[in-house]
């Protein structure tokens, strides 16, 4: 793939229940393991395990309240997202670039695609997540495309393997708000 013109020939789409495998394999690849290296959103220092597992990426499909957005270039899936309708706002989740793609403009555009949906179409004023309170180099490129830091924490869900298996104690999780109207 011609990394320069992705960012500037994407498809965007809402995933099916036929996409759940290529969406793990895509979320896993980004954060956990080896190949998570190739690109700059590893969480491979902090946890070991799974991101996700095609249960959870299943329900995040067939939510009504959401859509898991899909970039697809060249008929490839290269990136996607989660963004649900939640009580006055919408949140913003299960991010995902192919890790070599990173740093190719693919993320901006994606994040950009699931603010659109949740304004434009949803009519929400604001967009909310949560990040790894040590990820800072994460937060800082949110924080560079206006998102504002709470300082409000939330734990992380330590013995639920289902978030992966932490590899130090001290982790968290802060809540990242950006107004969209």
């Amino acid at each position: 793939m011609e990394t320069a013109r992705i960012s500037t020939d994407l498809d965007f789409r809402s995933a099916g229940e036929a996409d759940v495998p290529a969406l793990v394999a895509l979320v896993e690849s980004a954060y956990r393991g080896d190949s998570s290296r190739d690109g700059w959103t590893t969480e491979a220092d902090l946890l070991d395990g799974q991101r996700t597992d095609p249960a959870g990426v299943a329900a995040v499909v067939a939510d009504p309240h959401g859509r898991m957005l899909v970039a697809e270039h060249g008929g490839e899936v290269v990136a996607c997202c989660q963004v649900e309708r939640r009580e006055g706002h919408a949140y913003f989740g299960m991010f995902a670039v192919r890790p070599g793609l990173q740093g190719a403009g693919l993320g901006r555009r994606v994040l950009a695609e699931a603010e659109r949906v949740a304004r434009d179409e949803w009519e929400l004023p604001e967009m909310r997540m949560t990040v790894i309170v040590q990820r800072e180099d994460l937060i800082a490129w949110y924080a560079r495309r206006g998102y504002t830091r709470t300082g409000e924490l939330s734990p992380f869900p330590y013995g639920d393997e289902r978030f992966g298996v932490p590899r130090r104690d001290d982790l968290a999780f802060e809540l990242l708000v950006k107004q969209l109207s």
